[in-house]
C-alpha cells in the first residue's frame, strides 16, 4: 500500500530534565554512553517506546485522541488468567476448571508456562496481543465447549501419563542410589536428561479450536501493535509484526550531569515519641532517621528522534485484516496519535519524587522524506554552556541550522513544522521568522504538527 505523502515522518525533539531519573540501569544508576569524546546521559529507546505505547493506550481506553474508537494491545504473561476471569465472569465456569482449561488451550497453541509456584499460571514469554484477547478466547472455548472438552480429555491423559513416567523415573533413580556400593574405581553413571527438560507431548488442538484462539491473538484493530511491532517465536502461525515506528536513544547534548542525592526518610512514630519525650534519654533513644540512602539524579537537555514508516503502517493494517479504506483512515489516526505521544509521553520512573512527567519538549521538529532522518550528528560536538549559553537554546540553534543544511542539499526532505514550549526558543523563532531564515513553518498547537 502507498500514500500520497512521503514514506517517512521524522520527528526530533529537545527536552530538558532537572533533577530527575526517567530511566535507570540494573544498579539504579543513570544510563550513559560516550559520544563525541564526552559522557552523555541517555534514555533508552525501549523506555521511550513503552512510555508512548502506554500513553496512547490510556488515552484510547479513556475515549480520548484519534485512536479512541480502536482497541489497544497489552504485553503480558497473564493471558491464562485473563481467559480464566472471562470464563468465570461471562460464562459461569468454575474457577479451577477455568484456569485449567485456559492453560491447556494456550499449551495446545504452543505456549509454555513457568515452573515455580509464583509463575505456574504465567507464560514463560511476554506476549503482546489485543487486550480483549482473553475475552475472545473464553467466548470461543465456551461456544465450542463439546469439542474442547473432548480434546481436554486427551490433554489430561497425556499429562497424567507424563507425570507417571516422571514419577517412575525418580523412583528408579532413588532405588539405584540406595543399591549402589561406594566404589572410587566404579565408572560413573551415564548422565540422564534433567526432569525439567522433559516435555509433555500435548495433543494438537483441533483446527477449529486452534483457529479461533489464533484469531483472538491476531492484531486486528489494535493499532499500537502495527506501530510498535511484536515478535513471538513460540507460535508459528502468529506472524511477527515488524513495527512501523523507529526510535533512537535520547542523549544529552551537553556532557552528563549526575548527582547522588542523599535522602533521609522520617519514621513518624519515632518523631512523635521524641517530640513528647519527658527527658533527654528518651529523646536520644528516638533520634535518627527511619531510613537513609542515596538516589542518582540527572539534569540536562536531551535530543531524541523517532520515525514512522507510513508505507509499513498501512501494510501492517491491511495484513491485520482491514479493508483499504479503513486502513487509510486508521493510518491517519495512528500518525496523529504517534505525534501526540512523541510530544507528551515521558518515562515514569520516580514520577512522584521528581515530577518528570510534567516535562514538555523545548522544541519539536516534524518533517517528511523518502528516508528517515536522524540528526544525532548535529550534537557530536557537545554544547559547552560556558561559551554557548544555555543548552536548550544553543541546541535549538544548532538543530535548526542542521535541518536547514539538510533540506538545502536533499530534495527528498521537506522543511516541515516547528513547535516550541520554551520562551527563549520562541524568541529565537520569532527573530528567524522576521529575518526570513526560519527553516520550517512554526505551528502553535500539537495537532498542527500532523501534515
Amino acid at each position: 500500500m502507498t500514500t500520497s505523502k512521503p514514506q517517512y515522518l521524522s520527528l526530533h525533539a529537545l527536552e530538558t530534565f532537572a533533577a530527575a531519573l526517567p530511566v535507570r540501569d540494573e544498579n539504579g544508576q543513570p544510563k550513559a554512553f560516550v559520544y563525541g569524546g564526552a559522557e552523555r546521559t541517555a534514555i533508552s529507546a525501549q523506555a521511550r517506546r513503552r512510555a508512548e505505547r502506554t500513553h496512547s493506550r490510556h488515552r484510547a481506553n479513556q475515549g480520548e485522541g484519534p485512536l479512541a474508537s480502536y482497541s489497544s494491545g497489552r504485553r503480558t504473561r497473564e493471558w491464562a488468567l485473563f481467559t480464566r476471569d472471562a470464563l468465570v465472569k461471562n460464562h459461569d465456569w468454575e474457577t479451577d476448571e477455568a484456569i485449567y482449561a485456559a492453560k491447556a488451550a494456550l499449551e495446545g497453541l504452543g505456549l509454555k508456562f513457568g515452573e515455580k509456584d509464583s509463575t505456574t499460571h504465567l507464560t514463560k514469554v511476554l506476549f503482546y496481543a489485543p487486550e480483549d484477547s482473553g475475552d475472545r478466547i473464553a467466548e470461543h472455548l465456551n461456544t465450542h465447549a463439546d469439542a474442547f472438552h473432548t480434546w481436554l480429555t486427551k490433554y489430561t491423559a497425556a499429562k497424567t501419563e507424563a507425570a507417571a513416567k516422571e514419577e517412575a523415573k525418580k523412583n528408579a533413580k532413588s532405588a539405584r542410589k540406595k543399591a549402589a556400593t561406594p566404589d572410587a574405581d566404579a565408572p560413573a553413571e551415564p548422565a540422564t536428561k534433567d526432569s525439567k527438560e522433559e516435555e509433555t507431548k500435548v495433543p494438537p488442538l483441533p483446527k477449529e479450536l486452534r483457529t479461533g484462539i489464533l484469531t483472538a491473538f491476531a492484531p486486528r484493530d489494535a493499532i499500537d501493535i502495527t506501530i510498535f511491532g511484536r515478535f513471538l517465536a513460540e507460535v508459528a502461525e502468529l506472524r511477527t509484526v515488524d513495527g512501523a515506528a523507529q526510535h533512537s536513544w535520547a542523549f544529552t547534548i551537553a556532557p552528563a550531569e549526575h548527582i547522588d542525592d542523599f535522602y533521609a526518610a522520617a519514621d513518624d512514630a519515632k518523631l512523635e515519641r521524641r517530640e513528647n519525650a519527658l527527658d533527654f534519654l528518651d529523646a536520644a533513644d528516638n533520634a535518627g532517621a527511619g531510613m537513609t540512602g542515596y538516589q542518582s539524579l540527572i539534569s540536562g537537555t536531551f535530543y531524541r528522534h523517532a520515525a514512522l514508516d507510513r508505507h509499513k503502517l498501512r501494510v501492517n493494517l491491511r495484513a491485520a485484516g482491514m479493508p483499504t479504506d479503513e486502513a487509510e483512515t486508521a493510518a491517519q489516526a495512528a500518525e496523529a496519535e504517534f505525534i501526540q505521544a512523541f510530544v507528551d509521553a515521558v518515562p515514569r520512573a520516580k514520577t512522584n519524587s521528581t515530577a518528570s512527567t510534567g516535562t514538555l519538549p523545548n522544541l519539536v521538529l516534524a518533517h517528511e522524506g523518502a528516508r528517515p532522518y536522524f540528526y544525532a550528528a548535529a550534537f557530536q560536538r557537545h554544547i559547552d554552556e560556558t561559551s554557548d549559553g544555555p543548552a536548550a537554546l544553543a541546541g535549538a540553534k544548532r538543530l535548526l541550522d542542521h535541518h536547514r543544511l539538510v533540506t538545502t542539499k536533499r530534495t527528498d526532505a521537506t522543511p516541515g513544522r516547528l513547535l516550541t514550549y520554551d520562551l527563549d526558543i520562541q524568541e529565537l523563532l520569532d527573530q528567524l521568522a522576521a529575518d526570513g531564515t526560519l527553516p520550517a513553518a512554526e505551528v502553535t498547537t500539537l495537532e498542527q504538527l500532523t501534515a
